[in-house]
C-alpha cells in the first residue's frame, strides 16, 4: 500500500469510517497511480477498514489499470454488467456503520444505485479528507508541477512571436493551445485568455475577433497539464508602447504580486496573503478595481482548495501550492495581472513559474 493509501487509511480511522469509495478519476489516479477517463462508466476505489484495497475499472481499462495501478486486486466489468452489484459482493461480509464518498462527485442517480445495492447505516463525506491530503503537495507532485509550469513558459514564450499586425486574440488563442500539445503537455488546464486594449480591464473576459494595436496592452492568462497536474500563469505586455497610466498601474500590480509572494510562509493565514497584495493596490489608489481573491489552490485541478481571500483563516503550511495573481482592471482604460504559482517550503516561497515579470514591449 502506497504512503498517499496509508494516510487515507489513517483518516478513515480518525473520521469512523468502516468503508470509503473513491468515484473522482483524479483522486483515484491520486491514490492509485491509474488514470482514466470513464467517461459514464463506473470506476471505483473501494477500502475497507483493515483490509486489501480494491479497483473496480471498466473491462476495456484492465490491462491498462494493471500496468499502472499500485492497487493489486482489480475488478473489472463489461458495458452489459451492474458495477454496483461488484460493490454488493464486495461488501457482503462487512458490517458497515459508516460508508465515505465525495459528495461533491457523487451524482444523486448512482447514490440512488449505490444505496440499494449496499445497505449502510451512515453516509459520509470525504470530501474534507482528501482535500486536507491534497493541500500538501510531495516531492513527487512538486516535481511535476515544475514541470507543467517549465512547459507553459515555454508556450508562452514561443506565442509572443506571433504577436503580429493584423492578429485577433482567438488567433494567438489557438496558436497557444497548439503549441502546448506541441511542447509535450497533455492540454490546456482551462480555457486559455487573451485579451487586448479595453478587452483586458474584463477579469475573465473572452478572447474575439478584436485585432491587436499599437498602444495596447495585451493580457495572456494560460496554464498546462502535464503529468495529471496543472500550471497556471499570467503576463501582461505593451505592444509597440506604454501608455503612462497602465504603467502606473502595471508597477503597482507587480509590487502586489511580489508582497502576496512575500506573505506565503508556514504559519501565516491564506487570508494575509491576499490583504497584503491588496494593501498595496488600495495604498495606490485602485483599491475599487481589484475585485477577486488574489489566488487558489493549484494541483491536479487548476483550481482546488485553498481560497486565498482576506477572510481565509485557515494557515498556510509547507507543501501548499497556490496561485498570487492580484489584477487591477479600469473600465475603458484596461488592465494589468500578474500572476505566479507559489510553493510553499520551511524556508519560504518558491516560485514554480520564472517568465520575467518586468513590463516587456512587444513590436508589431
Amino acid at each position: 500500500m502506497n504512503d498517499a493509501l496509508k494516510s487515507l487509511e489513517q483518516g478513515m480511522a480518525g473520521n469512523g469510517l468502516d468503508a470509503l469509495l473513491v468515484t473522482d478519476p483524479k483522486h483515484v489516479y491520486y491514490l492509485t497511480g491509474f488514470a482514466s477517463n470513464p467517461h459514464e462508466r463506473f470506476l471505483g476505489l473501494l477500502l475497507v477498514r483493515g483490509e486489501e484495497p480494491v479497483l473496480i475499472v471498466p473491462a476495456l481499462d484492465a490491462e491498462a489499470a494493471q500496468v499502472a495501478s499500485s492497487v493489486s486486486k482489480i475488478l473489472t466489468h463489461s458495458d452489459t454488467d451492474n458495477p454496483y452489484e461488484l460493490l454488493s459482493k464486495q461488501l457482503s461480509q462487512s458490517k458497515l456503520g459508516t460508508l465515505g464518498i465525495e459528495k461533491e462527485h457523487f451524482s444523486v442517480a448512482r447514490y440512488e444505485l449505490l444505496s440499494t445495492a449496499v445497505p449502510v447505516e451512515n453516509i459520509s463525506d470525504i470530501g474534507p479528507l482528501l482535500r486536507s491530503m491534497r493541500a500538501k503537495k510531495t516531492p513527487e507532485e512538486v516535481q511535476k508541477m515544475r514541470h507543467a509550469a517549465e512547459l507553459v513558459e515555454e508556450v508562452l514564450r514561443r506565442g509572443l512571436k506571433h504577436v503580429a499586425t493584423g492578429v485577433s486574440e482567438i488567433e494567438l488563442v489557438a496558436e497557444l493551445e497548439y503549441l502546448m500539445k506541441k511542447v509535450g503537455a497533455s492540454g490546456p488546464s482551462f480555457d486559455t485568455m487573451v485579451l487586448s486594449g479595453p478587452n483586458t480591464a474584463l477579469p475573465h473576459g473572452v478572447p474575439g475577433n478584436r485585432i491587436i494595436q499599437p498602444g495596447d496592452f495585451i493580457m495572456f492568462d494560460l496554464g498546462v497539464y502535464a503529468g495529471g497536474y496543472a500550471s497556471d500563469i499570467t503576463r501582461t505586455f505593451a505592444v509597440e508602447e506604454a501608455d503612462s497610466k497602465l504603467v502606473t498601474i502595471y508597477n503597482t500590480v507587480l509590487a502586489a504580486n511580489e508582497a502576496g509572494i512575500a506573505a506565503s510562509k508556514t504559519g501565516a493565514t491564506y487570508g494575509s496573503v491576499d490583504r497584503a497584495a491588496r494593501e498595496v493596490i488600495e495604498s495606490a489608489g485602485f483599491g475599487p478595481y481589484f475585485m477577486h481573491r488574489v489566488g487558489h489552490g493549484l494541483g491536479m485541478d487548476v483550481h482546488e482548495y485553498p481560497s486565498l481571500h482576506g477572510l481565509n483563516d485557515d494557515m498556510i503550511e509547507s507543501g501548499n501550492v497556490f496561485t498570487v495573481e492580484p489584477g487591477i482592471y479600469v473600465p475603458g482604460l484596461g488592465g494589468v495581472r500578474i500572476e505566479d504559482d507559489v510553493l510553499v517550503t520551511e524556508d519560504g516561497p518558491q516560485t514554480l513559474t520564472s517568465f520575467p515579470k518586468e513590463l516587456t514591449v512587444l513590436h508589431l
